[in-house]
């Protein structure tokens, strides 16, 4: 008797963590809400739930001996953990092993009662009955053990060397190898990268700080344009080059925290570069928020007009319900700076109103956007640089008078735009938006239209799954009737097709063509490029 209760004693104090392993086996990973990472739900697992009787167990035979055994003890000490849908997976391989976790617990329940030396000590029979299963089952005990205490050390390893409980780590680096072929540019084949590095951190589970780093070495290519009505942005304002000039000097590129009131109430407060298509649904199957995995240039992302303005501010979407949503934002290009004509109230800014429509399970999505937008910089389309470029369209667009009075004339714009992106079956994806802006300078009052247009085309999963072939065709924004300028469309074409090595590289060759970039018969801008982005 004593050799008998010794073995049961030593096998399971060895097998103690045994039905939490087994348990774990059952967990269901945890769905994020749109836009905010619920980091405070990672490692969850699915409760198991705890069954009376082993009949309960739907998949183990009752012709079983092992199952005769075990409704005995079972029945009578109630010491096996099964699952939420009573089912105890007999028809998987790993069987024996959550049949084994159960036996476990029963040891443990029998040795309770043994150590208390109660009136209810488990009798003789039973703990024949618990040698027998022990037995039965030493192949895949002996085995359970092993995993355990490999797990053990693993996670012991995790929390020596994990950075945050409520931090993850995102990161992506572009190498764009490109050349500009414009009749007569004094240009050469260039390597040039950008790396971005995003700290997201939520501390209530429903919400997001974002704080990225970045770094790049961005360097426009010339062009024989002399006017100063050419185009802004540079190499056809390449989405690589977005945020990434500087001689690889590392900067805080963007510091912004998402949050919910309700459930229908999402709001963003950005600190540092904030846009308004962080918050606000821009209808468009490519935008992809200017990173490496979507189009050549930030203007076949998405309609221009969400490229009005930008910095620090608030924004907030409201879901009326019904696919209806309505978002509402302001933002200021110099909100760090308390001098007069600066500020978060006094110097550039734009206000952002709109309604969007995308039904659940409707293929198509559409957008009506209002923005007013006032800016001292000459960079209406500014991104929130607030420095006097735009990421996008003719220097006339960005500050309609700079052609004869120069660039620091502030500049009011009130623009309306539409957007919609429609999917054609399973692979097609169809975008087009129009805007349509009238600006004046406030100083000597001079004023014109503005105008933007375009219309992509995406194949989805082209040649392999995750690969995208798109063209992009339409008109940077343009002042055709700015004082002095031209009114010349700079039209833009596009096309590129982004192969996806794994899902962490892709190769994306493609070309760009503007012509007439100066609102003028200037020199055409043709530039051919190679990205590869690396994403982790």
């Amino acid at each position: 008797m004593t050799k008998v209760l010794n073995s049961l004693l030593a096998a399971s104090a060895a097998l103690s963590a045994v039905l939490v392993a087994g348990v774990a086996q059952a967990a269901e990973p945890v769905t994020s809400m749109d836009q905010l990472s619920q980091y405070s739900q990672e490692g969850q697992t699915a409760n198991a739930g705890q069954v009376t009787s082993v009949s309960q167990l739907s998949d183990v035979r009752p012709t079983d001996w092992a199952f005769q055994a075990l409704q005995s003890l079972v029945e009578r000490y109630g010491c096996i953990a099964g699952y939420p849908d009573r089912t105890y997976r007999g028809n998987r391989a790993m069987t024996r092993y959550e049949f084994a976790a159960g036996l476990n617990a029963c040891m443990d329940r029998v040795n309770e009662l043994i150590a208390a030396a109660t009136a209810d000590m488990a009798s003789k029979e039973d703990l024949a009955t618990l040698q027998k299963l022990q037995e039965e089952f030493a192949a895949e005990l002996a085995t359970l053990r092993g995993r355990v205490d490999a797990v053990e050390a693993k996670v012991a390893t995790l929390e020596k060397q994990q950075f945050s409980t409520t931090t993850k780590l995102k990161g992506e680096a572009i190498f764009n190898v490109s050349d500009e072929f414009g009749t007569g540019n004094d240009n050469t084949t260039v390597l040039q990268n950008r790396v971005r590095l995003a700290l997201n951190t939520s501390f209530t589970g429903k919400d997001l700080l974002v704080t990225r780093l970045a770094a790049g070495n961005y360097n426009a290519f010339k062009t024989n344009d002399t006017t100063p009505a050419t185009l802004q942005g540079g190499e056809g304002s390449q989405a690589a080059n977005f945020g990434g000039g500087g001689n690889n000097a590392v900067s805080l590129d963007w510091l912004a925290y998402y949050g919910n009131l309700n459930e229908k109430l999402a709001f963003y407060i950005p600190a540092v570069n904030g846009l308004h298509y962080d918050y606000a649904p821009t209808a468009s199957g490519f935008d992809t928020g200017d990173d490496g995995n979507g189009t050549l240039s930030v203007f076949g992302q998405r309609n221009p007009i969400y490229g009005l303005g930008g910095g620090a501010g608030v924004g907030a979407t409201y879901n009326i319900g019904g696919g209806l949503k309505v978002s509402a934002g302001y933002l200021a290009g110099k909100a760090a700076i308390p001098t007069s004509g600066n500020g978060l109230f006094d110097g550039d800014n734009s206000v952002l109103g709109q309604i969007a429509y995308a039904p659940t399970g409707a293929p198509f999505q559409l957008a009506a956007t209002y923005v007013r937008a006032y800016s001292k910089s000459g960079a209406l389309f500014g991104g929130g640089a607030g420095a006097g470029s735009g990421i996008m369209g003719t220097s006339n667009a960005n500050d309609i008078d700079q052609t004869l009075l120069g660039i620091g004339n502030a500049t009011k714009l009130d623009a309306y735009g539409l957007s919609g992106t429609l999917k054609l079956g399973s692979n097609i994806v169809v975008n087009a938006f129009g805007m349509y802006g009238y600006a004046n300078e406030v100083a000597p009052g001079a004023d014109s239209q503005i105008w933007s247009y375009g219309a992509s085309l995406g194949l989805m999963d082209f040649g392999k799954k995750g690969n995208l072939l798109g063209i992009v065709a339409g008109a940077q924004p343009y002042a055709p009737g700015a004082p002095g300028a031209g009114s010349v469309v700079p039209l833009h074409l596009e096309g590129f097709y982004k192969y996806q090595l794994n899902d962490k590289i892709s190769i994306t060759p493609g070309v760009i063509w503007v012509k007439d970039p100066g609102q003028s018969k200037s020199d055409d801008i043709f530039i051919g490029t190679v990205r590869t982005t690396f994403s982790f």
